[in-house]
């Protein structure tokens, strides 16, 4: 006969409570892998705003994990940290996994923060007062955050619609915060293709005019053709296969923040953010989410036949990756974010 003493009453105790926790909970304790490294390159960027909402909001421990968010220089480099084994998963550009299936490493994204780059072109006044139209680039130099990123893979797209080609200019690569900014100010570009809150500062200070803006998703879509998927989850393919159950609780938290953020004022957003976000200017924060909201998916989806327009805009910065030779089919699943919405349905 079984002796009971304190210890196995506790513990008995503790295992009906274990039992009798929310279905959604005992899910997420299951996961094969609870403790999870999450690289991004740019973590204030609007880019990945629904990554830091659902940091901040609790969404990754709701689902039972331990995430931990490690912030490298760009999206490159955040990559690498996942190759070489320092991170499970990456917050990035979809096109890397489109890239890293030519390199015959196998990526997969499995939950969509951004439907449309958030990058926006603009004319210096100081050094193009007279601009007109997108021809008037022709032998100028452009600003872009790196060479061969993809800011220049946009800036392409939005050339091509001027008549020019990429050797038609200049590209100069400055960054993606105050280094850019000093580059249109000081004169060194005359253009530049970034991200917010660059393009705000330089906007609402007067030193800038947007030419071409992909943080509109109609404007963006004319661009490219259709949704030219943006900030993503996406990590190794036998990381995916091998943790479903993980990886399913990351797509719930990021899928819970994309709905969030669909219906947030830029108050509510600035309420959770890091204070280290607004860089001491509250109100060029709420302008810039304002101006990149809709550019943000509202569900985590990725839209048919957005892998191809990714790979037709890669090409324009890579021409070494072969078409014939990439199965779009594997770069990305929607499986994950069509669970995580039957259990946090669209409102």
């Amino acid at each position: 006969m079984m002796k009971f003493t304190r210890r196995t009453i506790i513990a008995a105790a503790a295992a009906g409570t274990f039992a009798m926790m929310a279905p959604g909970m005992s899910t997420a304790f299951a996961a094969e892998k609870t403790d999870i490294t999450i690289a991004v390159g740019g973590k204030s960027l609007y880019y990945y705003l629904p990554l830091t909402i659902a940091e901040q909001l609790g969404y990754f421990k709701d689902e039972g994990l331990n995430v931990k968010i490690v912030d490298f220089q760009g999206g490159s480099r955040a990559l690498q940290a996942v190759v070489g084994g320092s991170a499970d998963v990456v917050s990035g550009a979809f096109e890397h996994t489109i890239s890293m299936q030519a390199k015959k490493q196998a990526m997969t994204a499995f939950v969509l923060q951004g439907r449309a780059p958030q990058l926006a072109m603009v004319v210096s006044t100081k050094k193009m007062p007279n601009y007109k139209q997108l021809s008037d680039l022709k032998g100028k130099k452009i600003g872009v955050t790196a060479p061969g990123s993809s800011s220049q893979m946009v800036a392409n797209y939005i050339l091509a619609k001027g008549g020019l080609g990429p050797k038609d200019v200049a590209f100069i690569g400055v960054g993606s915060s105050s280094g850019a900014v000093a580059a249109l100010r000081s004169g060194q570009i005359d253009a530049l293709i970034n991200l917010d809150p660059v393009i705000t500062l330089l906007t609402r200070n007067g030193d800038a005019k947007v030419v071409a803006d992909t943080r509109k998703v109609a404007e963006s879509e004319s661009f490219f053709g259709g949704t030219l998927p943006a900030g993503c989850l996406y990590a190794p393919t036998s990381f995916v296969e091998k943790n479903p159950k993980a990886v399913q609780a990351l797509t719930n938290a990021i899928v819970r923040a994309d709905e969030w953020l669909s219906k947030a004022t830029p108050e509510d957003v600035a309420k959770v953010v890091p204070e280290s976000y607004l860089m001491g200017n509250r109100d060029v924060y709420l302008a810039g989410f304002e101006g990149n909201r809709e550019a943000l998916s509202p569900d985590g989806k990725f839209p048919e036949g957005c892998a191809n327009i990714s790979l037709n805009a890669l090409k324009t910065v890579n021409d070494k990756i072969d078409p014939a030779k990439i199965d779009l089919s594997k770069v990305y699943t929607n499986k994950f974010v069509e669970e995580a919405l039957k259990k946090y349905p669209a409102k």
